[in-house]
């Protein structure tokens, strides 16, 4: 397949935001890889779910920018390594400041799909605005339950991000201006900070630290707010870039 396939274009929105889950309808879904019987497979596991519809497809970046301008998904699962133009690149004019040029309206959520557990690429393309990334091979289950997460606002991180991250050169110390950052967080918001930067779940954080999970949230919601990140994802790729899991108990606000 060369070109883009869509379905009926959706209501024009002004604003770069991202899209919510506002519709009463199934959650739109739009395929861009340059594997046709890949798209295929994908579309099938999705079209099999009541709430879920795929309302467009195509084969590289460039036409994946034209569908979602068209269709307006809720969702866009894109692979990261296309001709013509990947998935990281289109990533980047999606949320890029003013937006693509045949783009305006509420931005879908990003899922990303990549045959490597360890890809730099992936990473990239979280940095840019996506909320996260699956590995091609991910059970039809999980792929359906992660479509539906980041629709209402979640991240999805799958084939362990930290090992992705940590391509490249090491960085030998933390930025001053990052260490600062964490240095201002409390005791507590600093052991949640920790354990949601390694991976951990609300609940994970909360029996390892003898919370409720509503009270790991507000921390988590907190450590977002003083460190001027988006969501979780974004904290462990600022966690990762900024080499802070290997700080030794830096000074803390009480």
């Amino acid at each position: 397949m060369s070109g883009p396939e869509s379905g009926p274009p959706g209501p024009a929105q002004a604003g770069p935001t991202q899209a919510g889950p506002t519709q009463a309808g199934p959650i739109r879904v739009v395929l861009v890889d340059d594997q046709e019987l890949f798209r295929a497979g994908v579309a099938v596991v999705i079209g099999a779910q009541p709430d879920l519809e795929v309302v467009g497809q195509a084969a590289d970046g460039r036409d994946g920018l034209a569908v979602i301008a068209r269709t307006r998904p809720d969702v866009v699962l894109m692979d990261v390594r296309m001709p013509r133009m990947g998935g990281v690149e289109a990533t980047r004019e999606l949320f890029a400041a003013g937006g693509h040029a045949g783009f305006s309206g509420p931005r879908p959520r990003v899922v990303l799909l990549t045959t490597f557990e360890m890809d730099q690429a992936a990473a990239e393309a979280i940095r840019l605005g996506a909320s996260g990334f699956l590995l091609k091979d991910t059970a039809p289950e999980l792929l359906c339950s992660a479509i539906r997460a980041v629709h209402r606002g979640g991240e999805i991180i799958a084939g362990g991000l930290a090992s992705v991250l940590d391509v490249g050169a090491a960085r030998p110390a933390p930025p001053p201006a990052a260490r600062q950052a964490v240095a201002a967080l409390t005791a507590r918001e600093r052991d949640v900070f920790l354990a949601a930067a390694r991976g951990l779940s609300n609940a994970e954080i909360a029996r390892s630290e003898f919370l409720s999970e509503s009270t790991v949230k507000t921390h988590v919601s907190s450590v977002l707010a003083k460190l001027g990140l988006r969501d979780r994802v974004q904290l462990v790729v600022f966690a990762h870039e900024n080499h802070l899991l290997t700080l030794d108990a830096p000074d803390r606000a009480p």
